[in-house]
């Protein structure tokens, strides 16, 4: 059931969107401003055709109309003088008269060519003018002397006529010219008035739709976009129980029900959250505890372990002393097994003892120079190095902040599993390279024996994983677990170079020492 008022004049708009008001908004301003810019345009044209008729037209034509006035009339005073002297200076205004009689004549026919009443004017002052000329300028002009004298006499009265009937004729001829021009100037001004007008009723209706489109993107677009700002920002603030309310276009007020349909779900996503988080929390303390538990339980297995293990190895070494070649061979053989087993097993606790030492008991931090660590592992591979025949280069290495005996051990399981993973037809060569990337050290161990395949490069890592058999290698798998330990616990990484052929090169980075910092009376401070 619809909620809207027949009484509401928004009733019908209240489901408009942004698009439909700017386009609606858009369409009357440009017929509004077409229709102006039309009459403007008309009104221009007009004002500028009257310009060009008054400056084109009525101006030279009022001009030439009192030029050829003064032409006639200069041709009149020099047959009146001829007449009256029979001198014939006295025709030089005459001669001059007739020349511009002739250029007005011409000008005045090409002016007034589109106006009929005009044209008869024109017609008539040129009428009179010729009855004139030959009744009295042609004859006397054409005489010499006291002939001129005795003709002008003689018409003197016929002549006078003339020339005012021709006057007259010029007289109106000129005040329909000017009334024309007077006309014509009044017009330019009421076409003015009107062309400014219209342009500044345009600027004024610019002007106004200027302010009615901001007031109208301020109420449509600008305001709500403000509240649903402050809605998001209240929400981005933690304030989620607030709902977020947009008046304005459709589009608007969905946007903010969309907006605010959000901040219900992340409410409901939130107390999902907190629940899970402290399930998480209860979790991660009791792994916490679990590993804890653990690491102390491997511990004290691996101490306690030792005890009776290092009973049974005694004890079954000295059966195989005392009693080897005494018994049958199957019971010499094991014998031997169960020595084996004895000092293998052995080996894997104390293994497994160093290692869950990593991060809990050996966790000394210092200063540690890995040149001297690394000699010190060179001298305990000492007799490894010397029966393999392996060379050991090296660039310069840093010194860094961390475990010494860690990094010690770090060493020793990188250059054991070189010699001992070594080619039988080649003498294992070890190059341990070193360069800085921005706050970490980079290291490598390469060495050119038997290799990694790419399919097992992972897996290298993880406790207890063996590539081959103890009878070719021996060994209890704990070795690159190790060194994947003692390197993430200094907080870096570790990996096998996989574009490395052949042999194997493994790659692994520790953070550069921090410098100390110098104190303003040449001391150190950390």
């Amino acid at each position: 059931m619809s909620n809207r008022s027949p009484a509401d004049p928004w009733s019908a708009t209240s489901g408009w969107t942004t698009r439909h008001w700017l386009r609606t908004g858009m369409t009357v301003t440009l017929v509004v401003l077409a229709v102006l810019g039309s009459l403007s345009v008309w009104a221009m044209l007009r004002s500028s055709r009257i310009t060009d008729e008054l400056v084109d037209v009525r101006s030279p034509a009022l001009v030439n109309a009192v030029r050829l006035e003064s032409a006639l009339v200069n041709q009149e005073t020099g047959i009146r003088g001829y007449g009256l002297t029979g001198k014939e200076e006295f025709l030089t205004p005459y001669t001059e008269g007739v020349r511009e009689e002739k250029t007005a004549l011409r000008r005045l026919q090409s002016l007034l060519a589109d106006d009929a009443r005009d044209r008869a004017d024109l017609a008539t002052v040129r009428k009179l003018t010729r009855a004139w000329q030959d009744l009295v300028a042609r004859p006397v002009s054409a005489s010499s002397g006291e002939q001129a004298v005795s003709l002008a006499k003689a018409r003197a009265q016929e002549g006078k006529q003339a020339f005012d009937s021709l006057r007259g004729a010029l007289s109106r001829q000129q005040a329909r010219l000017t009334r024309e021009r007077a006309d014509a100037a009044r017009s330019l001004r009421h076409a003015t008035i009107l062309r400014n007008g219209t342009l500044a009723l345009s600027a004024a209706v610019v002007l106004a739709v200027a302010v009615l489109v901001s007031e109208a993107l301020r109420r449509g677009i600008t305001r709500p976009l403000e509240q649903l700002g402050a809605g998001a920002r209240g929400v981005a603030e933690g304030r989620f129980d607030e709902p977020i309310a947009v008046a304005g276009p459709s589009d608007m007020r969905q946007l903010a029900a969309d907006v605010d349909a959000m901040r219900t779900r992340l409410l409901d996503e939130l107390s999902v959250s907190e629940e899970s988080r402290r399930l998480l929390d209860e979790q991660a303390a009791d792994l916490k505890r679990s590993n804890t538990e653990l690491e102390q339980f491997a511990y004290v297995a691996s101490h306690d372990l030792q005890e009776p293990l290092r009973k049974v190895s005694s004890f079954t070494q000295l059966l195989q002393r005392r009693y080897g070649g005494r018994l049958d061979e199957r019971a010499d053989q094991y014998i031997g097994f169960a020595v084996d087993g004895a000092n293998r097993m052995q080996v894997l606790i104390n293994d497994l003892l160093t290692f869950s030492r990593v991060g809990r008991v050996l966790n000394d931090h210092t200063e540690v120079s890995l040149e001297e660590v690394l000699e010190h592992t060179r001298d305990a591979l000492s007799v490894s190095i010397e029966e393999s025949g392996a060379e050991i280069t090296h660039d310069p290495l840093p010194t860094v902040v961390g475990d010494a005996t860690q990094l010690g051990m770090l060493w020793q399981n990188l250059l054991s599993n070189s010699i001992k993973f070594r080619d039988t037809d080649r003498p294992p060569r070890i190059r341990v390279g070193v360069r800085r990337d921005e706050g970490m050290w980079e290291f490598t161990v390469t060495d050119n024996g038997i290799g990694i395949a790419p399919e097992f490069q992972e897996k290298v890592f993880i406790l207890f994983q063996r590539l081959h058999t103890r009878d070719a290698y021996p060994g209890t798998g704990i070795g690159l677990a190790m060194c994947k330990k003692v390197v993430e616990f200094h907080g870096g990484t570790i990996r096998i170079d996989p574009h490395h052929r052949p042999g194997t090169r493994v790659v692994f980075t520790l953070p550069v020492a921090p410098v100390p910092a110098v104190t303003p009376e040449g001391g150190s401070s950390t």
